[in-house]
């Protein structure tokens, strides 16, 4: 019998199919560029393997690929009949995720993961900042990954993929020295793991380790220089140390030769989301002369995100909009508010206060911004992404707070902030709010 890598049965009698069927997994799960190839090759050595071919509609969505996706999951489903159960239910699921139903996906995840505890493509669905838990719009998404994952970390073991999810799942719920200390196991079990050097990066930022995280990044990205699709948004978190020492030209530097949309082999989630919080919060810094990044962000943006759909988009393309047109902002959140009519917008009314918050930020509106923003802070969670990402609103109304004069409203945050890891930036405003 023919298993993978977690002792799960292949159906196929290829075992140059299974292998490189296995490297695809494996390319997925550590965020590695070539999984695309794996699969490709494993469907050639086995054309009836069904869970090759859906691992290449999953590369096909994360590319955002759609109609390549949609098709590669009918040949899946078409062949499962001859595949186990288990690869049946793991391809329904998957297959659920690119038709994107999110809700019935996670929840059918859940039910699968009973059962089979150790399929990883499975679990790794609900995982991560861009997971089905983080963009269920559910307040609570830290502490749902953290439970699942504490739920199978006997079934795993020292898995090197598992340990990096552990890891992460406990330092954004805010255990960050356990957190910390699982993520560095798992990273040091597979350095080349960029997921790893992700969960790393994260558990430097909570820690307010800039320092470390600045060595450690500067270290980590040249050695793996084009091996990763996380490897533009790895230099995201280096361009967020930068701006936290004051120093924007370093961060715009970063942007201009590793994150900006330039033929980029990454997801375009990432691109996109990553290009527009990075130009933002360099404004926020007081950073001038981005016009030409943002039209650059904004026609890339029209091509992958033309319309209301993925709200992680959404709320980035308000950014964007709110600079570049606002009438492309009014649009979309008029988009937005039809996908909420419709019960279709996981974070709610939530994720379109946001936009309205940003475009009077924009507009120099800052009693305005503070106005829209100051309700929303409790909300910004039901967005998903890190706490990293989110903390681009929150600096937002913090800013707006002090422009404004009202920076004691802004004080009960940024003690929260504080208290949570250290900071110069955010103890700079903290005085500041004090003397208002």
């Amino acid at each position: 019998m023919i298993c993978d890598r977690y002792g799960l049965p292949l159906t196929t009698d290829s075992d140059r199919a299974a292998a490189y069927y296995v490297d695809g997994v494996d390319r997925m799960l550590a965020a590695l560029l070539g999984a695309d190839a794996a699969f490709d090759a494993a469907i050639a050595a086995d054309p009836g393997f069904a869970l090759a071919h859906l691992g290449r509609a999953r590369v096909h969505q994360l590319n955002m690929e759609g109609a390549q996706a949609r098709a590669k999951a009918a040949d899946a489903l078409q062949l499962a009949a001859a595949a186990s159960p288990r690869e049946r239910q793991h391809i329904e699921i998957i297959a659920c995720v690119i038709e994107g139903q999110g809700k019935k996906a996670m929840t059918a995840a859940e039910q699968h993961l009973a059962e089979y505890p150790r399929d990883a493509q499975v679990l790794s669905l609900l995982l991560g900042a861009f997971g089905l838990y983080a963009f269920s719009g559910r307040p609570d998404h830290d502490a749902a990954r953290l439970a699942i994952t504490e739920r199978y970390a006997k079934d795993y073991g020292d898995d090197w993929w598992f340990l990096t999810y552990l890891g992460w799942s406990k330092t954004e719920a805010g255990d960050l020295v356990s957190g910390r200390a699982v993520t560095e196991r798992g990273y040091a079990l597979k350095p080349e793991n960029a997921g790893a050097a992700h969960a790393v990066a994260h558990a430097l930022f909570e820690q307010g380790d800039g320092a470390e995280g600045r060595s450690f990044l500067s270290a980590w990205l040249p050695a793996n220089d084009r091996t990763s699709f996380l490897q533009g948004h790895l230099a995201w978190h280096l361009a967020l140390i930068a701006i936290e020492e004051g120093d924007a030209d370093g961060a715009l530097d970063i942007y201009e030769q590793h994150i900006k949309p330039a033929n980029r082999p990454y997801p375009p989630l990432n691109i996109y989301t990553d290009t527009a919080s990075l130009l933002w919060r360099l404004a926020v810094a007081g950073k001038t002369g981005l016009e030409a990044h943002w039209k650059d962000v904004a026609a890339y943006g029209d091509g992958y995100f033309p319309k209301a759909g993925a709200h992680f988009a959404d709320v980035h393309q308000a950014l964007v909009a709110a600079t570049t047109n606002n009438d492309a902002l009014q649009t979309r959140l008029a988009e937005m508010a039809a996908r909420e009519a419709d019960g279709k917008l996981a974070p709610g009314a939530a994720a379109i206060g946001l936009g309205r918050g940003v475009a009077a930020f924009a507009a120099g509106d800052h009693e305005g911004a503070v106005r829209i923003l100051a309700p929303l802070m409790p909300e910004l969670v039901r967005i998903g992404g890190s706490h990293a990402q989110r903390e681009l609103w929150e600096d937002t109304f913090i800013v707006a707070c002090l422009r404004a004069g009202q920076g004691r409203q802004a004080t009960r945050l940024i003690s929260e902030r504080l208290h949570r890891r250290p900071s110069k930036r955010d103890l700079a405003w903290s005085q500041e709010a004090a003397r208002q």
